[in-house]
């Protein structure tokens, strides 16, 4: 970690983005070595107790799971885990030309303070009620900024676009149950769209079909960004020169107005020269042609069990009676439950294993720029 941020650095950083986890910050400053990246800094849920910096350690069972792994397991010491995992696990699947792992700079409590300050106004106010960044973390992750083309010089245009795909398969294990068969014939993000809609979370459910995305028919490519501009949530957004000119951040409170869409498409015509269903035609073929979505689809249907059939193995490897199977009375499903915990443990760990890695696919965003 050659670079460390201090204090005077804070106002060379302005908020992009977030998610769940991590704060994501654009760099405007003037070093030439610094242009073109993004420092995603660690957030912690508002009066939460954290573990101080590097203290995080894999449990017993956490290392039997990935102890085939050893850069990841060597990782917890370092305190680099998670980009030790997009290195040493997601880019075995997804190609290390998908994946950007970033390297770790090193921060000071002062600059992760100012910079927290700074950014307040610019975050949505749901996010700020549930998380701030974490001052007490000693590093920071600086990746490149996907949003703009590699090496591009100041004053020359880009388009972005950020697709967070989802789950893109139906599931067919049989350890589904009976009372849950409507996972095999709807998709968990229609389904989870429902939930989102009757618990006042979003206005309107989205139009978007993971299932179109992932299918391989062009056709069906441009449909699924097509629905992304009536519902795009924060499933879908398109950068110009790097500044977020489409889409959502994320929450019920995200509307686009017919007024922001105008304006998005008017900078689409002035930066690319291409009318909407041009540009939608040119995204999918360059979609398809990546082969970007083929390998995340693999990834995701590495879980070919279901969570319902996992967590029977989670208790395999933490070696305690499976508080599912007590509240089963099914006795066709006892069955099969009960050959699952026969299972010896490597194989419990592996099905676990792979369960986690099509969590993360699941959740990836794919930029194309």
């Amino acid at each position: 970690m050659e670079v460390a941020l201090q204090a005077g650095d804070a106002a060379d950083w302005v908020y992009k983005g977030e998610g769940a986890a991590n704060l994501i910050l654009s760099y405007t400053g003037n070093s030439p070595s610094m242009f073109g990246e993004v420092l995603r800094a660690k957030k912690v849920l508002n009066g939460k107790a954290q573990p101080a910096p590097n203290c995080v350690n894999f449990s017993s069972y956490e290392q039997l799971v990935w102890g085939d792994i050893p850069e990841l397991i060597e990782s917890v010491e370092q305190g680099s885990v998670a980009q030790a995992y997009a290195v040493h696990v997601m880019s075995q699947h997804l190609g290390h030309d998908h994946v950007d792992g970033g390297v770790r700079v090193s921060v000071s409590k002062d600059f992760l303070e100012i910079v927290g300050k700074n950014v307040l106004s610019a975050r949505p106010a749901w996010r700020v009620n549930a998380s701030a960044i974490d001052t007490n973390a000693d590093s920071a992750l600086l990746i490149s900024d996907h949003s703009l083309f590699s090496g591009k010089p100041r004053g020359s245009s880009c388009i972005a676009v950020e697709i967070k795909a989802k789950c893109g398969f139906l599931p067919s294990s049989e350890y589904i149950s009976k009372e849950n068969a409507i996972k095999k014939q709807v998709t968990r993000y229609k389904m989870h769209q429902h939930l989102k809609f009757h618990q006042g979370q979003i206005s309107k459910t989205s139009e978007y079909d993971p299932l179109d995305l992932f299918s391989g028919s062009k056709e069906r490519i441009c449909t699924a960004i097509k629905s992304f501009f009536s519902t795009p949530q924060n499933n879908f957004r398109i950068f110009v020169n790097g500044s977020l000119g489409f889409g959502g951040m994320g929450g019920g409170a995200d509307k686009i107005l017919a007024n922001e869409t105008e304006k998005c498409l008017e900078d689409l015509r002035k930066v690319s020269g291409l009318q909407l269903s041009d540009f939608i035609e040119l995204l999918s073929e360059a979609i398809s042609k990546s082969g970007a979505l083929d390998k995340l689809l693999a990834t995701q249907k590495l879980d070919d069990h279901d969570i319902e059939a996992a967590i029977h193995l989670y208790y395999n490897i933490i070696s305690q009676p499976c508080l599912v199977c007590k509240n089963i009375t099914d006795a066709e499903l006892l069955h099969k439950y009960s050959v699952l915990h026969s299972l010896p443990l490597d194989k419990s760990c592996k099905i676990v294993r792979d369960f986690l890695i099509s969590a993360t696919a699941k959740d990836c965003s794919l930029m194309m720029c």
